[in-house]
């Protein structure tokens, strides 16, 4: 393991100008495909929570479809098959979007993660304290100023535990980027692997990588937990 290290530390950690590290490509893979699927969930899971069934039903069917299928078979759908279709290779910037394994990757990543923040956060909106939104409603919020000052800082907060849960997740689903010929964390492994054959060495410094990096995305949002949700916690006398 120490000659590993000492010969390809550099592909699992370093990044220069030209190249970024597997850590890194992991790290990147992760926080663009959460910052997607937040910005997506928090106007899809207002739609998903909506009386009327033509907003609710096609949400509904979005996160049915990528919470009902495998990450695996939808990075493959974007990296190959939507890259068959005739009219996106005829068209430049879809051509050129759906080329790249890097853009197909963070597109199903950023989809799926999606659709599971957006029943996070439904739920969360959905389990509003009732008399919060009535009082809202007697100081004459309207519905956008209500969601936007009432409900959906209330629902954010408290769904943070759940939110964390699936970057967690998401940081162990960005292992089959390699998929896409992505040099994530993992890929970098498996070549280490094929050239020292030193599958111990190469796998467990991958594990542990990850492994970090959960435990310090674990302790920021527990920091995070007990700031937005002190008030959660019962007084004491």
């Amino acid at each position: 393991m120490t000659t590993i290290l000492q010969d390809y530390w550099q592909a699992y950690l370093w990044s220069d100008g030209a190249h970024l590290s597997g850590l890194a490509v992991t790290l990147w893979l992760l926080i663009l495909s959460v910052l997607i699927g937040f910005l997506l969930a928090v106007p899809l899971s207002i739609a998903r929570v909506s009386a009327n069934p033509l907003i609710r039903t096609p949400v509904w069917f979005y996160t049915y479809v990528f919470r009902g299928t495998p990450l695996y078979i939808q990075l493959l759908f974007f990296y190959t098959g939507v890259y068959s279709l005739h009219v996106i290779r005829a068209q430049d910037f879809l051509n050129a979007f759906f080329r790249d394994g890097f853009n197909c990757t963070v597109l199903a990543f950023g989809l799926n993660t999606c659709a599971y923040m957006t029943e996070i956060f439904a739920g969360a909106i959905r389990a509003t304290p009732h008399g919060e939104v009535e009082a809202a409603r007697a100081y004459g919020m309207s519905t956008f100023t209500l969601y936007r000052r009432i409900v959906l800082p209330s629902a954010l907060r408290r769904a943070l535990p759940l939110f964390s849960n699936e970057v967690i997740l998401m940081l162990h689903s960005t292992s089959v980027a390699f998929t896409a010929t992505v040099p994530d964390l993992l890929k970098i492994a498996r070549d280490v692997n094929s050239a020292t054959y030193a599958s111990f060495a190469a796998f467990g410094i991958a594990g542990v990588l990850y492994a970090c990096s959960a435990f310090l995305l674990i302790w920021l949002f527990r920091r995070g937990e007990l700031h937005w949700l002190a008030y959660l916690k019962p007084r004491t006398h």
